[in-house]
């Protein structure tokens, strides 16, 4: 097995919780779109990588589903966040694609914020998510019998 295979079956092994980046303004997911449980309000250390080069780690409000071990995070209030964050320390980088790539423990976060570890450790202290899901909301109201709900 080459060292690349083997660096992703390790990740894979550490990866940890499910990501559904709602892009939904109006849509809060107070019940989760997988089970239909109530969604808990957590606060998880998320790792996110800006192109080209670039590494944050932010300390969210989330929703949380303790069901489907399912993360939701609001696009827009990500998105404003970053926008803030970016504006302060790194201008250039601004309105750039990104990624939500997973989580960190809260202590781990702690020491990077302090600058107590690099930045490389903090990429091997990250959980990357199992899996990234996706869900299109359905709008309310009747609907015939053969697109009723299943």
């Amino acid at each position: 097995m080459s060292d690349k295979s083997n660096n992703i079956q390790r990740a894979l092994k550490r990866a940890r919780h499910y990501f559904f980046l709602n892009p939904y303004e109006d849509m809060a997911f107070t019940r989760c779109p997988k089970c239909d449980g109530k969604t808990k309000i957590r606060k998880h250390c998320l790792v996110i990588h800006i192109d080209p080069k670039h590494l944050f780690s932010l300390n969210k409000i989330c929703r949380y589903c303790p069901n489907c071990d399912l993360i939701i995070v609001k696009q827009a209030e990500l998105e404003g966040l970053l926008a803030a964050i970016c504006e302060e320390y790194e201008p250039d980088i601004v309105g750039n694609e990104y990624f939500v790539f997973g989580t960190m423990d809260r202590k781990d976060w702690k020491e990077g914020q302090t600058g107590k570890i690099s930045q490389q450790e903090g990429i091997k202290r990250s959980y990357p998510f199992k899996e990234v899901w996706k869900f299109e909301v359905r709008p309310g109201g009747w609907y015939p019998a053969k697109q009723a709900r299943s």
